[in-house]
């Protein structure tokens, strides 16, 4: 590689690293406003006209706010755990195109290199609890270690079924191949498993138990403060828009599909603008989530990997493998999908009603009239 290369790519690099810095800031401001006009409340509303420099203002707080470090920490390991959070989080972009002729690394290989860099991250977490040598940071680091390890095995089958549809890990192949038919529609099953991990990968609500402030008061991040707090709040949005993107790309068509906007078009803005725009209904989709459903059980969460994701997925393969072995039209996989997730929402339907039941059993184990008579009694 020579100086000119290495000039390029460390231009590029900047430009991506501002580019995610001003999606987090608004980010920050879009969630605010969605989840205020979820909950009928205003939002930000005083900084900037319509409250758009308030994460500007945020932004600067942080900044500025007292960085303590407690006295019992380990010093070399508090101070490495947000760079090892934030680092592989912004290496995954190197191979993520925006359209065909816009990404900075065009690697053979990209789906195994985003796969292999993310779950780096891990290791911030753990180190972010047993650095701070605080007990609930070190449950919360423990907690978010087996969360995420459990949830990259269902995310890693759903990309992997891609891959086998794509016969391709490289992600501008895999855009390339959906000129027709979206994957989501080939495989609304691996889109389901890929989203619903994703979105457990990112620790956001259901599925924030690592940094539950009930529990475990602020997970593996309570000592932190000031801008390494930030770092890892920085981590996060990244990170958020980063399953956007790829939920865009590997399923939704990228900048594809449908091919009408961009047909005869070689430019790459309007490309770059078809993908932005599926990657932010995406992310209302994950902020919509959040501000409808509440928080997992710890072993809810667990459960619902090993025993529901897990094997959703295998079956996902299995499928896949078994219509492109025998060469069967695509349509047969997008059927047999449909039934195996209608019969996983039946039966969790069916779960969820004998469960009420056995509770309300076991609360009011008597009859109603002896309850009757024991309020007469009374």
């Amino acid at each position: 590689m020579n100086l000119q290369q290495v000039f390029m790519y460390s231009v590029g690099a900047s430009l991506i690293l501002g580019f995610l810095s001003l999606t987090v800031l608004f980010l920050t401001w879009l969630e605010r406003k969605f989840l205020a006009r979820l909950q009928m409340r205003m939002g930000p509303m005083r900084v900037g006209p319509y409250g758009t420099l308030q994460p500007l203002a945020d932004a600067v707080k942080l900044i500025f706010k007292e960085d303590i470090l407690p006295s019992w920490a380990d010093r070399k390991v508090y101070w490495l755990a947000p760079l090892a959070v934030f680092v592989p989080t912004f290496l995954v972009w190197v191979t993520i195109p925006f359209a065909r002729d816009l990404v900075l690394a065009n690697l053979e290989l990209g789906l195994f290199y985003v796969t292999a860099v993310s779950v780096l991250s891990i290791l911030g977490l753990v180190m972010a609890g047993w650095g701070s040598a605080n007990k609930w940071a070190i449950l919360g680091g423990l907690r978010a270690a087996g969360q995420l390890v459990s949830y990259e095995i269902p995310l890693i089958m759903a990309i992997l079924g891609v891959a086998m549809l794509t016969q391709s890990l490289n992600i501008i192949e895999v855009v390339d191949g959906q000129t027709r038919v979206a994957n989501f529609i080939i495989q609304p099953l691996g889109f389901f498993i890929f989203f619903t991990a994703g979105l457990a990968e990112l620790g956001r609500t259901p599925f924030d138990i690592h940094h539950a402030e009930s529990e475990v008061v602020g997970g593996p991040f309570v000592e932190y403060s000031g801008a390494h707090w930030a770092v890892f709040y920085l981590a996060e949005y990244i990170n958020t828009f980063t399953i956007a993107i790829l939920t865009a790309l590997l399923f939704l068509g990228g900048w594809r599909w449908p091919d009408m906007p961009l047909d005869g078009l070689s430019h790459s803005a309007l490309s770059v603008a078809w993908l932005l725009l599926k990657a932010y209904l995406v992310v209302i989709l994950i902020f919509w989530i959040r501000g409808t459903y509440p928080r997992l059980r710890i072993d809810q969460l667990m459960a619902f990997s090993w025993k529901v994701l897990v094997p959703l997925s295998f079956a996902n393969i299995v499928l896949t493998g078994v219509v492109l072995y025998y060469d069967w039209h695509w349509s047969l996989l997008t059927v047999a999908s449909l039934i195996l997730m209608a019969g996983f929402f039946l039966s969790l339907t069916f779960y969820s009603g004998t469960a009420a039941e056995r509770m309300t059993v076991s609360v009011h184990p008597a009859r109603p009239e002896a309850i009757s008579r024991r309020k007469m009694d009374l």
